[in-house]
């Protein structure tokens, strides 16, 4: 689900169980990428994770930091966030988005050993490629409501237009 030179590339952690299955990115239905997504403007209408291909329309992409499917992100190891955020740095270098979306913080500290990143955009770069750091929709993740996720999220909208 990339392409050159979108807007923003969101990037999950790894695939859940449900999306490898799948093969839709945030597909389990406790997911609240969907929802925040359009919440926040990035999409005129709720997306089901079965029309993904739908954001490149939009200048939107999604790839994951880590390949593996796992049930839960905590199954990774270090290794693997390190391997992947190698990897995805060259993916980004490749394609050029104008920002790479981490949906997860844990998961850009693990990748790319900045273990003081906070939730919102970072001095990093990668590229031309500005970074923000987005937090995790899943539903496990109750620290962030809908709400304040999709403010959050609304936040990246807003910096991603004014920067095109």
């Amino acid at each position: 689900m990339v392409a050159d030179g979108l807007r923003v590339l969101f990037c999950g952690i790894n695939p859940g169980l449900m999306s490898a299955a799948t093969g839709h990115h945030f597909a389990r239905p406790g997911n609240r990428f969907w929802p925040v997504l359009h919440l926040s403007g990035f999409t005129p209408r709720l997306l089901r994770p079965a029309e993904q291909r739908e954001l490149l329309s939009y200048g939107l992409g999604i790839t994951n930091v880590v390949a593996r499917a796992s049930a839960r992100a905590d199954e990774l190891t270090a290794e693997e966030y390190v391997e992947g955020g190698r990897l995805l740095a060259e993916k980004v270098t490749r394609l050029r988005p104008g920002w790479l979306a981490v949906v997860g913080v844990t998961a850009y500290r693990a990748a790319f050993d900045d273990r003081t990143a906070k939730v919102g955009p970072q001095e990093r770069t990668i590229g031309g490629t500005r970074i923000w750091v987005l937090p995790n929709p899943s539903g496990l993740n109750a620290h962030w409501t809908t709400t304040t996720m999709a403010a959050e999220f609304s936040r990246l909208r807003e910096a991603a237009t004014t920067t095109d």
